[in-house]
């Protein structure tokens, strides 16, 4: 058949069966998604996989009204690297006839001063703290930021230098272009509101919000004592079915976000935010589950967390982790190929987060024991990778089942 097999899906439902396509090694990631004027999604799919795919199983894994059907698109899908090439070359000419208007000359170090990534948020670009920081950029002002606008087909600009060290991890962030700096994002089917000036949104976590989302929450009472802007509060209410969310957030700038986006999607009236630290709530013996999502570590808001779990039936914490795994004994190690030592080097990383998670349901159940003068069993449920933040330095979630005796 001719054309290239896709998966039609609703756009607002796209990330959930791109995760379940790639989690089966269905899904083409040298092509681009095909956004189709019907409001839905064309994933693209390997040529090889359209006979073996079962449609069934695909949507048994999401909610009942969550459809999709396998198309052969005739439009042609732009690969990755394409896409990338043509939106440079765009910007680069743009570039370049504004500085030849200026009368100044087209060099490499400009070239190379030219964003290689950013994030885009609607119609508002943000960019990253090393491009255009050449001086012949800063002499061009604001036609400058015009001018790269249109390169990259945004309307709003913005540039992020570094995270602040405010207690907040605000980001520093310029708008270099446009009235406001408020932006939209959807993700997962669920809508988020946020500040980019005063807030971050936490892409790279997406597969722990679908995890999340694919709980079985209905009757529970969970704490989320890093709310944020609701990265994990949302998919606890919307999609896990969660009866009641406690949020806890000591960021009035994001607290002022959680509670558009609780607003917007019409789940206000089942969550309770704590604005403050939560180190001073004073709620306790109620949480069926506690949401420790705060990295490099959440150590610090463990006796919070086992405080709010229920004294009598216990409950489950999932504790964020920054898990940095030893460096290799060389002296150990004889001269071996290079995809020996990556088998090796995982294997290492494996056996650092299952020491971690050993030592911390260890010390979980010595804080219960303290605070409750009873004893407890804590069990390792399930480890999971995250993302890797650098060489051996990997974000994990430990689901940590925590029962009295």
């Amino acid at each position: 058949m001719d054309g290239v097999p896709c998966l039609r899906v609703a756009q607002c439902h796209a990330q959930q069966f791109r995760k379940c396509l790639q989690a089966k090694g269905a899904l083409d990631l040298s092509l681009c998604l095909l956004k189709d004027s019907d409001g839905t999604v064309l994933l693209p799919i390997l040529p090889t996989c359209p006979s073996e795919l079962d449609l069934q199983s695909l949507t048994a894994v999401v909610p009942s009204d969550w459809t999709c059907e396998l198309v052969w698109s005739q439009a042609p899908l732009q690969s990755k690297k394409e896409r990338g090439r043509i939106r440079g070359n765009k910007l680069e000419i743009i570039l370049q006839e504004l500085l030849e208007s200026q009368g100044e000359r087209w060099t490499e170090e400009l070239r190379a001063n030219l964003p290689r990534s950013f994030q885009r948020h609607e119609d508002l670009v943000l960019l990253g703290d090393n491009c255009f920081s050449h001086p012949l950029w800063k002499k061009m002002d604001q036609q400058l930021w015009n001018a790269v606008a249109k390169g990259l087909g945004a309307k709003r600009l913005a540039k992020m230098s570094r995270i602040s060290r405010d207690g907040f991890r605000s980001p520093v962030v310029t708008m270099l272009l446009g009235e406001h700096s408020w932006v939209k994002h959807v993700d997962n089917g669920i809508k988020y509101e946020f500040d980019v000036t005063k807030c971050m949104f936490s892409a790279g976590n997406i597969t722990e919000k679908l995890r999340v989302a694919g709980f079985d929450c209905r009757g529970e009472t969970v704490v989320d004592l890093y709310a944020g802007i609701g990265y994990f509060t949302l998919p606890y209410l919307i999609h896990a079915g969660a009866s009641h969310v406690h949020a806890c957030e000591w960021n009035p700038d994001a607290v002022e976000a959680l509670q558009r986006n609780l607003e917007a999607n019409r789940v206000s009236d089942r969550c309770t935010i704590h604005q403050g630290d939560n180190r001073q709530l004073k709620l306790s013996d109620m949480a069926d589950r506690v949401n420790l999502g705060l990295i490099p570590s959440s150590e610090d808001g463990w006796p919070v967390a086992c405080r709010m779990l229920k004294r009598k039936a216990g409950g489950i914490l999932h504790i964020h982790q920054n898990v940095t795994s030893p460096l290799p004994s060389i002296a150990a190690i004889p001269a071996i190929n290079d995809a020996t030592q990556r088998v090796s080097g995982k294997k290492a990383d494996r056996e650092a987060w299952q020491a971690w998670a050993d030592d911390t349901a260890k010390h979980i159940a010595s804080l219960l024991r303290d605070i409750t003068g009873a004893q407890w069993k804590t069990n390792v449920q399930h480890l999971e990778h995250v993302k890797s933040y650098a060489p051996r330095v990997h974000h994990v979630v430990l689901d940590l089942e925590c029962r009295p005796s």
